[in-house]
């Protein structure tokens, strides 16, 4: 991990505390800073040595005690962030920004400040994190009144039995169906508490409806609206939004995108019948000119969304049916298509039996 990326991920995990406290933190490069970090190894001055890859993490010192505002990090850990593979260290760091801001570890299971480390993404404070830290800084100053003109909009939740949805996408081993600027997550097979949600929540600067989405093999989540793509790594924008020309795309609203294939290097974008190969290599379509959605024996012409399920079937949606593709018979399965209300959040069919 690069230095620039350690250290916006270091802003993202002290933001999850000023978020809601009126704390406020800057990067100081001279002079005196309350908060030191520092990755190390071994034996490293505190007596608390690391001892290398798994084991302990990382300590800090509270607030009052004679190194209080110091973070060590265990250099030798693989740290990653956004994903299972390694030591996530954003869920590391927040843990660790708690102690030195004073907060003893919490029994609330899942709680940011659990004294076990356990990956959790997005990373969210519970209850227990929220009334601690409010309880030594107090809470968020409120924004001043709002002075414009009132509405009695109320914008509506789509409803997932009765829709049909702009994207859906496995992100970090869980599908994510979108539509008009909310998100469904579903883990297991189960629809999470707390969702739908607004898709703002987890990817900030997201347009509010968008066309395509899929995570590339890095971990990145692209996303596609109109003209433009924006990339994401977890929840930090990385660029965007940039023209989809530079792709080498040569049209704007594609219909949906699908990262497919053992090695998750094959992408291909799809659009009225017509379908592109994109190296994520390059960064470029691997020929401008489109080849016929024929090749997707029995997938419609026209789809809203696809993605690659955990046993390698690519998923294709239209309206409110998908599509389940062999990727040995390289055809749809017999038995397709399906409800998808039915299917991913138990609807109970309108149908007479």
């Amino acid at each position: 991990m690069s230095k620039d990326k350690v250290r916006r991920v270091l802003q993202e995990a002290l933001r999850v505390w000023s978020d809601v406290t009126p704390l406020t933190f800057a990067e100081v490069h001279g002079g005196r800073a309350d908060i030191i970090i520092d990755f190390t190894r071994y034996w490293h001055g505190d007596n608390l040595p690391f001892d290398g890859p798994g084991g302990i993490l990382a300590h800090a010192f509270f607030p009052r005690t004679h190194r209080e505002g110091d973070i060590h990090f265990d250099y030798d850990e693989s740290w990653t962030v956004g994903n299972s593979m390694g030591t996530d260290l954003l869920q590391v760091a927040a843990h660790e920004f708690g102690h030195v801001l004073g907060l003893q570890h919490s029994l609330e299971p899942g709680a940011v400040m659990s004294p076990f480390y356990s990956f959790s993404y997005p990373l969210e404070l519970s209850e227990d994190d929220r009334r601690g830290i409010q309880h030594l800084y107090g809470p968020r100053r409120s924004n001043p009144p709002f002075t414009g003109t009132e509405t009695n909009e109320i914008p509506s939740t789509p409803d997932a039995c009765r829709t049909n949805f702009d994207a859906v996408s496995m992100i970090r081993g869980e599908l994510f169906f979108f539509k008009s600027g909310y998100v469904w997550r579903i883990r297991d097979g189960r629809l999470q508490p707390g969702y739908p949600a607004l898709a703002s929540r987890h990817w900030k600067g997201i347009p509010e409806s968008i066309d395509a989405a899929f995570e590339d093999k890095s971990g990145n989540i692209w996303f596609f609206q109109g003209d433009n793509y924006w990339v994401y790594d977890a929840e930090r924008q990385i660029t965007g939004p940039d023209s989809v020309r530079s792709l080498g795309l040569p049209v704007a609203n594609i219909q949906a995108a699908l990262m497919w294939g053992e090695d998750k290097e094959k992408i291909y974008f799809f659009k009225e019948g017509s379908y592109w190969r994109f190296s994520s290599v390059e960064n470029r379509v691997v020929d401008a000119h489109p080849r016929s959605m024929h090749d997707w024996r029995g997938v419609p012409r026209n789809t809203d969304a696809a993605f690659q399920d955990q046993h390698g079937f690519a998923q294709f949606f239209s309206g409110q049916q998908y599509w389940k593709f062999d990727p040995v018979e390289l055809r749809v399965l017999e038995g397709y298509p399906r409800n998808v209300g039915e299917d991913f959040f138990g609807c109970v069919s309108s149908g007479n039996p």
